[in-house]
């Protein structure tokens, strides 16, 4: 589990219930994969619709996700751009409906998301919102239920391909191995991730996550010992497999493995802009 990995983390989902449909947003590329995944879930027979990060202001894929209204509700699993920038318009499209987020920066026309366990939504379907802090300062799942099936829309904390960035200094190692051992207890139900495709088992998925997170310390580790002083270092010899256009992103994550070993590099770190995935 050395290499960088760019498969599916877990088995791929053969089916996901009726109720939950996927507008992928037209923004592929090295950091969101094939693009954001859009989710739209509405309960057998229910009016409203629930969307789950609209995604880039994209005008044509946010008029795709209004095509699908009535909807009654939007909610964000993270403030990174390709998931929210969309939302206010997407509001404005549907006649000014709530969007609830954590980052109060991100909601509109309610309360920001606050207590773990806390419970909302309606509209058929049961919706409980699971704090995982790590990818960044204000990430969260959501556990959506209806009758006997469940799903855990993950956003950028477990991705469908691939292992995702600690967005340093916003995101934190530790806080994101405690999400994922939070997420490992999800056994058996699909995880609809903010990129790429779904999967049938969230708590494998984060059983993976947290093996391959445990080698890569063990890797930074080892390059620490060996001599390498700076974040850029420390890519070099640890992520050698990967394409250089994408060191940057790595850095973020070196920097949140550094800061979790308790090595001081003296190097203040980069400012965090918008997307994701390393």
């Amino acid at each position: 589990m050395s290499g960088h990995v760019t498969g599916a983390v877990a088995a791929l989902a053969d089916e996901l219930p009726g109720w939950v449909s996927l507008l992928r947003a037209p923004n592929p590329g090295p950091m969101t994969l094939d693009g954001t995944n859009t989710w739209v879930l509405r309960a057998p027979a229910a009016e409203y619709a629930i969307v789950v990060d609209p995604g880039p202001a994209h005008e044509g894929h946010l008029t795709r996700i209004a095509e699908h209204g009535p909807i009654g509700l939007i909610l964000i699993t993270h403030g990174h751009a390709d998931h929210t920038e969309g939302a206010a318009r997407l509001s404005e499209l549907l006649g000014g409906v709530p969007v609830l987020a954590v980052d109060p920066a991100h909601t509109i026309g309610a309360e920001p998301l606050t207590g773990p366990g806390e419970h909302f939504g309606g509209f058929g379907l049961r919706i409980r919102l699971l704090q995982t802090p790590g990818h960044t300062a204000d990430s969260v799942c959501f556990l959506v239920e209806h009758d006997d099936e469940r799903v855990v829309l993950t956003g950028d904390t477990i991705l469908g391909r691939g292992t995702t960035v600690v967005a340093h200094p916003d995101g934190h190692l530790g806080d994101y191995l405690t999400s994922l051992e939070l997420l490992s207890a999800y056994r058996g139900i699909p995880a609809l991730p903010g990129h790429g495709p779904a999967l049938a088992d969230c708590a494998a998925a984060a059983d993976f996550y947290l093996a391959h997170r445990r080698a890569r310390l063990d890797q930074v580790r080892a390059a620490v010992a060996a001599g390498a002083h700076t974040p850029a270092d420390v890519v070099a010899a640890v992520y050698a497999d990967v394409d250089r256009s994408l060191w940057w992103a790595a850095e973020w994550s070196v920097r949140a493995q550094l800061e979790y070993l308790g090595v001081d590099t003296g190097e203040s770190a980069p400012g965090v802009s918008g997307l994701e995935h390393m």
